[in-house]
């Protein structure tokens, strides 16, 4: 059963790694068409900072499978007689957030890599080093107390329920509700500051378009993102009464009005269409389909790891093997989410009125050019990664001409990895 797991998990690393290598070799050599959307200088920008991004996925994706393979081999063993205590709540906490914290402390070279060689490399990082070690200190103390919380509940459920996987799934699945609703006000709390938009105009405008869909918020905010990051978003966070629109100010900086309301016609679109809802019960099926995997596993998998059946080692299994799980499902919420885009996309375009899809088509393009996101990817990463769909397929639906694309750089070789 051990060689099976093992095998799965080796499987997963080969295949994420030979989607991600297909991927640089078709921007590596779709690069050097004629650019799309961008101008020479942009596009050649954008696809060596995708490019470069993408080798460093592979890097993370490699050590973590080194990770797994020490984890599975002495890590888990190592770790429950390090951090055993005569209370076995207490000594589930512990190895459990011993895990999670050495695998954050492993990510973190990559984290800082990103954030202050790659991101300054192409004037995205706008962090400083005590904004970034303020904000890792605070995810890291948040994560051990309501890490610590959700244990301690499965736990418990472990304990004292036969069926515990799927209560435990129950338990899950209402944290992840909760930090839907909680989200908005916690990264107002410890990370973005938020002030309510103070553009009247603006916000009779956005008004109107929510009473056209029905959305009622609990304000619309600005957040001063620009301190960290000078990429353009927004969202809409909560749910029922915590809702609440959120625009980051570099997206205010960079599209007109008419583009800022397309966007947010766009969101509003997912809110018409129910789609959080949807997002939310895909999440649940894929946390049903891992807690009914890992509640019946064989006992002889316990014994040929040289520990016993515990509820500290059914946790870290589940950890071990979610991005697995997540990397299988991916494609499934991924069909799904892209078809929601468009719906969303169409509804933005009639929010807008007669010159809705073209704002929303201009809005797109200011996106692609500020945010460096090249426009075109190899059909097998869209496949397994793409949560929108290509910007190029979005811009068709929305009745822009871009013409016939050279699909040449299907046959693109790695040349630069």
């Amino acid at each position: 059963m051990l060689m099976t797991i093992v095998t799965l998990y080796t499987l997963y690393v080969l295949l994420s790694i030979y989607v991600s290598v297909m991927q640089i070799g078709y921007v590596n050599s779709a690069k050097r068409q004629a650019p799309i959307l961008l101008s020479c200088e942009e596009f050649l920008k954008a696809g060596d900072y995708s490019v470069e991004k993408e080798k460093m996925s592979i890097l993370s994706t490699f050590v973590d499978y080194l990770l797994f393979i020490a984890w599975i081999g002495f890590g888990i063993s190592f770790l429950s007689s390090t951090l055993s205590f005569e209370n076995e709540a207490l000594s589930t906490i512990a190895i459990v957030m011993g895990f999670v914290m050495m695998n954050s402390i492993i990510s973190l070279p990559f984290s800082y890599y990103e954030k202050f060689v790659l991101d300054a490399k192409y004037g995205f990082n706008k962090s400083t080093i005590s904004q970034y070690i303020k904000d890792t200190l605070i995810s890291f103390v948040m994560s051990i107390i309501i890490g610590s919380l959700v244990i301690f509940g499965i736990y418990e459920i472990i304990s004292n329920f036969d069926y515990w996987w799927l209560w435990s799934f129950v338990f899950i699945f209402c944290v992840v509700i909760a930090i839907n609703v909680f989200f908005p006000t916690f990264r107002a709390l410890f990370f973005d500051k938020l002030s309510p938009l103070d553009d009247e105009e603006l916000n009779a405008e956005i008004k109107r378009l929510m009473d056209q869909t029905g959305f009622v918020s609990s304000g619309v905010f600005i957040s001063d993102a620009s301190k960290r990051d000078a990429r353009l978003n927004a969202y809409f966070g909560g749910l029922g009464k915590t809702k609440r629109v959120v625009l980051f100010d570099t997206l205010l900086e960079k599209l007109s009005t008419k583009e800022l309301l397309a966007v947010l016609g766009h969101e509003l679109g997912h809110f018409a269409h129910g789609d959080i809802y949807k997002n939310i019960a895909l999440v649940g099926g894929m946390l049903f389909v891992m807690f009914a995997l890992f509640g019946n596993i064989p006992e002889s998998l316990y014994l040929e790891m040289g520990l016993s059946e515990s509820p500290y080692l059914v946790m870290i299994l589940l950890l071990l093997f979610m991005p697995v799980l997540g990397f299988v499902m991916m494609p499934i919420m991924g069909l799904v989410s892209r078809s929601n885009e468009y719906e969303a996309d169409k509804t933005g375009s009639e929010l807008g009125g007669p010159a809705g899809g073209i704002e929303l088509a201009n809005a797109l393009q200011k996106l692609v050019a500020q945010n460096k996101s090249f426009p075109l990817s190899h059909p097998l990463y869209i496949f397994f990664h793409y949560t929108h769909p290509p910007v190029l397929e979005r811009l068709k639906a929305l009745g822009v001409d871009i013409g016939e694309r050279d699909k040449s750089a299907l046959e693109g070789k790695c040349e630069a990895f």
